[in-house]
């Protein structure tokens, strides 16, 4: 079957429509059927009824008038005369069951006219002959004539009533047919019905129900940030189309956040190297400038005489204020990019922090490898933040820093037992720094429960290839 889900729906949906209504017409002809059965075998039951009326009113008129014939008594011609007034009801009563029915019709009007003869013709004459003399037994003749038009009578009841039996018998049999194909259209909609229901919600739990809870739950790790997830494009229709769009939507997401951790990359390194530069340029240019001019200071100062003293005692004043100077720009040198960190690298740079901490700092560096320039500024920095935070914040006894290299990545750690409760969501310096980590590829998790002090933990992806002695 080709084509989408709407469509197999639709072919499902009327292919189960025409198995229904096939059963259910089948299962109103056999009605139909049955009901033509039972009206035929109504019908059958009352001509057989009247036939047996009509007959039993023919032999009370004769053996009516043979008894009375024989005993000549009036008691004995009851039957007769019962018979007598029921015939013409009970003959019109039998062409009136019959008058649906040609054949039938035919031999009930035979019937009709013979019976009437019989009675008409022959049993009244004989009863009001034997009425005017004595007691006799009546003729050869007259016995003869009777019997023959009895049985003549007989005969066509008979024909009649075994046509109606063979009607009845035909009706029971298609009766029986129809009830027969009845049960085998339920048991074959039944069965059909069950199947194709079985097997359309089968394909709907593997083309439309299987797929979309994948795509569900790809969906949720989607948004969990696993960009990465990609579901099977093997649906059909419509759900194949869901499919390639999810793909396309998280291979466009996955691109966009590459870029943008490659931006963030840029800038991160595109800053540190800007310090660097700075550092550098502060070092190189005006920190050297300023040293030159205190020598030249101290030089000239050498050479003053000795009733030059005012002069010398403002050259030294200078030479101080240049001394501060030059101290003050040495820290602002330092705060930007420290040379440490970039002549030792991550290890000489947080023992140069734990030393200058205003609380104390044990610190544990096994980092004795040159990482990435990026890599040792993020570590640097937040050690730097870390200790600067504990010393305002946390009311800190004692820092726990331990930096080393695990896996290919840099796991550092630093820990204080201060008050806690450090959110970095409240705008502090950490969210800086999570953005330098994350940048890199890292993350960095903060624990600071309250009055449990805090501890802050990075993991830095570092290649083997870009680990250097």
């Amino acid at each position: 079957m080709t084509g989408g889900v709407s469509r197999r729906v639709i072919v499902a949906s009327a292919l189960l429509v025409l198995l229904v209504g096939a059963g259910f017409a089948v299962l109103l002809l056999s009605v139909q059927d049955l009901r033509d059965s039972e009206r035929q075998a109504r019908q059958a039951a009352a001509v057989l009824a009247a036939a047996n009326q009509v007959e039993r009113s023919v032999v009370d008129l004769e053996t009516g008038q043979q008894a009375f014939a024989i005993t000549g008594e009036e008691q004995f011609l009851a039957p007769w005369q019962t018979a007598r007034s029921q015939l013409p009801d009970r003959l019109a009563a039998l062409e009136r069951v019959v008058a649906d029915e040609p054949a039938q019709r035919a031999s009930a009007e035979e019937i009709s006219r013979s019976a009437t003869s019989y009675l008409r013709d022959y049993s009244e004459p004989l009863v009001a002959a034997m009425r005017g003399r004595p007691v006799s037994t009546p003729s050869q003749a007259a016995t003869t004539e009777g019997q023959r038009r009895v049985d003549a009578i007989r005969t066509v009841l008979d024909g009649l009533i075994t046509t109606e039996r063979g009607l009845s018998a035909a009706a029971q049999a298609r009766s029986d047919a129809a009830a027969g194909r009845a049960v085998i259209a339920a048991a074959t909609g039944l069965v059909g019905s069950v199947l194709l229901i079985l097997g359309f919600t089968w394909y709907l739990s593997r083309a439309v129900v299987r797929p979309v809870l994948i795509t569900a739950a790809m969906a949720d790790r989607l948004a969990a940030g696993d960009l990465a997830v990609r579901v099977p494009e093997d649906g059909v229709g419509e759900i194949g189309g869901l499919e390639r769009t999810f793909n396309s939507m998280a291979a466009s997401l996955d691109q966009a956040r590459t870029d943008l951790a490659s931006s963030r990359a840029r800038l991160v390194a595109s800053a540190d190297e800007t310090r660097r530069r700075i550092e550098r340029d502060l070092h190189d240019g005006i920190q050297q400038r300023l040293v030159t001019l205190a020598l030249e200071l101290r030089t000239v100062q050498a050479g003053l005489t000795g009733d030059q003293v005012d002069l010398r005692t403002r050259l030294d004043e200078i030479t101080d204020d240049l001394g501060s100077t030059l101290d003050e720009l040495r820290e602002i040198s330092h705060g930007i990019h420290p040379a440490i960190l970039s002549d030792g690298g991550i290890g000489p740079a947080v023992r140069m922090l734990a030393r200058r901490s205003a609380i104390p700092v044990e610190a544990e560096v096994t980092v004795t490898e040159r990482l990435p320039p990026a890599v040792e500024s993020a570590a640097y920095y937040v050690v730097s933040e870390a200790l600067t935070n504990a010393a305002k914040h946390a009311d800190a006894s004692v820092v726990y820093v331990d930096v080393r290299l695990l896996d290919g990545s840099l796991r550092l750690a630093v820990r204080d037992d201060g008050a806690g409760g450090a959110d970095p969501a409240n705008g502090s310096g950490l969210i800086g720094l999570t953005d330098r980590v994350q940048a890199l590829g890292g993350t960095l998790t903060v624990d600071s429960p309250a009055g449990q002090g805090t501890t802050l933990q990075i993991t830095l992806p570092v290649a083997p290839e870009e680990i250097s002695s």
